[in-house]
């Protein structure tokens, strides 16, 4: 599997929120008006669209992405997508890298929430993103204002052609209301609404990776930063999906080898008020979580007894000294 990198032109929800798309996360097309030359799954891979010179199927060129023929009528193509979570959209990616003479000159997301099953005639659908312009072979970035969550998106291109990727960033939402009070959550996993509010650093990897679920892939799969050249140390400031009391604690530097950090720590808190910048400054002076731990390169580090007791908290700093490398970071804990 390629390494999963990012456009270094991509605006901040990109790094900070979970792509809702992400099939890895079990996201699916599952509907759409037309796929004669490409697939509607294609556009939801992770990694980024490739092209591959004088690759040929029956129907035509093979492209890596989602792509429809060309409309002899009226109307215009579609498809719906079932996102991984339910979940509050902070913004999109129209992706139409390597469509040029074949993209659509129009698009629009329209929005619902199905309780149960996938939509159907009786589904209310409300507009997610007006029409926009799109260019061939870029990347066009939306943000998205909205306060209601929803559980599938139907993309319509105007009349037809192809895009290579949609990716949507946006914060899962739970039922922690029915939640078992005496289970362990890991309260900062992607999938149960954890979110990376800030890093100093994401040069080789983004710190959302170590949200993701699983063991990481390649060392591409993970929280990677620059080799630091100056004193001090880097960091990310992570949002829990719930207040919660840490009790187990797990970072694992899988396929970190020579770049791993020497050591870790974490800082927590519990914030209300302020706003998600502040936090930046204010996570210097947050009490000590996790003492600053020795780490070992490709390993599974489990922690327990070395937690200091600081109660229910909703944010964490995570500090790796002095640079380098970390797969995934795990929280378990109870709800608060």
């Amino acid at each position: 599997m390629a390494i999963i990198s990012l456009d270094p032109n991509a605006p901040d929800f990109c790094r900070r929120y979970p792509n809702l798309a992400d099939a890895r996360l079990g996201a699916r097309a599952i509907q759409c008006s037309d796929d004669f030359f490409a697939e509607m799954a294609r556009m939801l891979n992770p990694e980024p669209a490739v092209f591959v010179p004088g690759k040929y199927d029956t129907n035509g060129k093979w492209m890596d992405g989602w792509e429809s023929r060309r409309k002899r009528v009226n109307g215009h193509d579609w498809c719906v997508v079932r996102l991984a979570r339910a979940g509050i959209l902070q913004g999109v990616d129209i992706d139409t890298s390597h469509f040029t003479g074949n993209y659509p000159p129009a698009a629009s997301i329209e929005g619902a929430f199905v309780i149960q099953g996938e939509p159907d005639d009786t589904t209310s659908w409300q507009e997610v993103l007006p029409s926009v312009n799109l260019q061939g072979n870029q990347h066009h970035y939306h943000a998205i204002e909205s306060t209601q969550a929803f559980t599938h998106l139907r993309l319509h291109i105007y009349p037809d052609g192809g895009v290579a990727r949609l990716r949507v960033y946006g914060q899962p939402q739970n039922d922690w209301a029915h939640a078992d009070r005496d289970s362990l959550f890991d309260l900062i996993a992607m999938e149960n609404g954890g979110y990376v509010v800030a890093s100093n650093n994401q040069h080789f990897g983004l710190a959302s990776n170590l949200l993701m679920p699983g063991r990481g892939i390649n060392m591409g799969d993970g929280w990677e930063t620059r080799r630091r050249r100056e004193p001090g140390n880097d960091w990310c400031i992570i949002a829990l999906a719930h207040p919660g009391t840490v009790e187990k604690i797990e970072v694992d530097t899988c396929h970190f080898k020579g770049n791993y950090p020497d050591t870790c720590s974490i800082q927590a808190a519990f914030m209300q008020g302020g706003t998600e910048t502040s936090l930046v400054t204010q996570s210097m002076f947050w009490p000590v979580l996790l003492p600053q731990q020795k780490l070992q390169m490709d390993h599974q580090h489990y922690f327990a007894q070395e937690i200091q007791a600081l109660g229910p908290i909703t944010h964490i700093r995570f500090n790796i000294f002095p640079d380098g490398g970390v797969s995934r970071l795990r929280l378990l804990s109870k709800l608060a």
